[in-house]
């Protein structure tokens, strides 16, 4: 049985990272999106936020704030025979620029054919299938789970939502997805066959065990051990959490405005790391506090980043166990997402609060990680403010400035990197300190800078003569001065 996009062909290509100047602006058009829900202006805000999927088809954000626009635009409409067949003209058009790959087109079709049926499973399905060809897995799921809402029972939506979920590692929605199919299909030996192996997954994961608990072998005699079947059978405690989630939900029935019940139950969702949930329960204390709410705006990028974060620690977990090309890519393209989403999150939060250089910190770092050299320089210059970071904020502004070959101001910001070492009292000074010194005095023996060179390498040899390869640095040094 077919399980994915009939016209995938290799590897995913990555989406098409945006410019600072770029996202800037899309924030914008989104902000004033927010203010056209407030005002019940849904078709504004629906052009606004279409335009920010089309031209960021990676950020969940602008596709939940588009989907959550249209289901309230639709409250109480439902789409007419004319409807139906500007949906249809919509989807072709979207099936064609997909099959080219003109992902804008692909996008605007989807959006348009969403305009008029939020909930349209063949339309989700392809937008999900272009999310697939981008490598943007939280979106495909999102376009998956949106489809489900309208039609929870449709095997086909389950099935391709049950492998991306077993993939991110969401192992019960994952199971709960399998069984819909099995309800459907009762039949279909790959739904029996993905539950049972999505039981053990998920015990082990959540248990934190090691996968040769799986063995069905018993354990030797007198040796205490465990089994992960055994331990799947075992009942938990029901009441555990329950009280006080009954409590809140209770608050939130009497009175649906109570923004600060909605947040609390999503912090107890986040500490029993049930993301969907908490997702789930923000969503619509967002929509109660009518958008802008700002505890609830960062309590939702607080799920954001735990679900990148869970993401990678899934895919690091397969990739251990089970190492090929395969679960490599889907590692470095996890790792991708989530640096990308923590820029996304620490450049909304840096512009809420311009003052904060840990802000601008965790924002430089993600910019130094994704590539965008040139955009983190600026940051990292604004968070040398910051007493507690300073001296990795140096490093990384001299790997920056040797990265565009500005070598004066990257030996600059070494040797200053080095005297902020040398005066900070934190655990991880004494690595950062030898960094420092073998990259200045790397750089400056490539500029001919032989006695500054020289210094830094001695110096770092006098710490630690066996890091990395030092000792024949400095032999080269040596040899360069012998030859001139």
């Amino acid at each position: 049985m077919t399980t994915e996009p009939e016209n995938r062909v290799g590897a995913p290509t990555a989406a098409k990272p945006l410019s600072a100047a770029a996202r800037h602006r899309l924030q914008k058009v989104f902000e004033h999106g927010g203010r056209c829900v407030a005002k019940k202006d849904y078709d504004y805000a629906n052009q606004l936020y279409a335009q920010c999927v089309v031209e960021d088809p990676a950020s969940i954000t602008y596709l939940q704030a588009f989907l959550d626009n249209l289901e309230q635009k639709h409250a109480e409409k439902k789409p007419g025979k004319i409807a139906g067949l500007k949906i249809k003209s919509h989807r072709s058009a979207l099936t064609k620029a997909a099959a080219k790959g003109d992902w804008p087109a692909a996008f605007t079709a989807g959006c348009q054919a969403l305009a008029l049926s939020p909930y349209d499973a063949t339309t989700l399905i392809a937008l999900a299938d272009a999310c697939q060809e981008l490598g943007i897995d939280e979106c495909q799921l999102y376009y998956l789970k949106w489809a489900l809402r309208s039609d929870a029972k449709n095997p086909t939506v389950n099935r391709r939502a049950a492998l991306q979920l077993a993939r991110m590692g969401q192992f019960d929605q994952a199971i709960a997805c399998w069984q819909r199919v099995a309800e459907a299909k009762p039949d279909d030996e790959e739904a029996r066959q993905a539950i049972a192996r999505l039981s053990v997954e998920k015990t082990i994961h959540v248990g934190g065990y090691d996968s040769k608990d799986l063995s069905n072998e018993e354990p030797a005699d007198g040796e205490k051990s465990f089994n992960v079947s055994r331990l799947a059978k075992q009942e938990v405690d029901p009441d555990e959490g329950v009280p006080l989630e009954e409590r809140l939900q209770n608050a939130i029935a009497a009175d649906p405005t109570d923004i600060e019940a909605y947040v609390s139950l999503a912090d107890l969702y986040l500490q029993k790391n049930q993301l969907d949930e908490a997702e789930d329960i923000l969503s619509r204390a967002n929509q109660a506090a009518g958008g802008g709410n700002l505890t609830v705006t960062e309590r939702s990028e607080d799920v954001q980043l735990r679900r990148a974060r869970r993401q990678v620690e899934v895919a690091e977990k397969q990739a251990a166990e089970q190492p090929s090309e395969e679960t490599s890519r889907l590692l470095t393209q996890l790792r991708q997402q989530a640096n990308q989403t923590e820029l996304e999150v620490y450049a909304a939060r840096s512009d809420r609060q311009p003052g904060s250089t840990r802000l601008k910190f965790e924002l430089g770092v993600r910019l130094k990680k994704a590539g965008k050299i040139r955009e983190a320089i600026p940051v990292l210059q604004a968070a040398r403010g910051d007493s507690r970071q300073k001296t990795t904020v140096l490093l990384g502004l001299g790997e920056c400035f040797q990265k565009i070959e500005q070598y004066k101001l990257a030996l600059s910001n070494y040797e200053q990197a080095v005297v902020s070492a040398g005066e900070d009292s934190g655990e991880s000074a004494p690595e950062t300190l030898k960094l420092a010194l073998y990259r200045a005095g790397v750089l400056a023996t490539g500029m001919r800078e032989l006695d500054r060179a020289e210094r830094h390498l001695t110096d770092l040899a006098g710490i630690d003569f066996g890091y990395r390869d030092v000792a024949e640095r400095l032999d080269k040094i040596a040899s360069l001065r012998d030859s001139s």
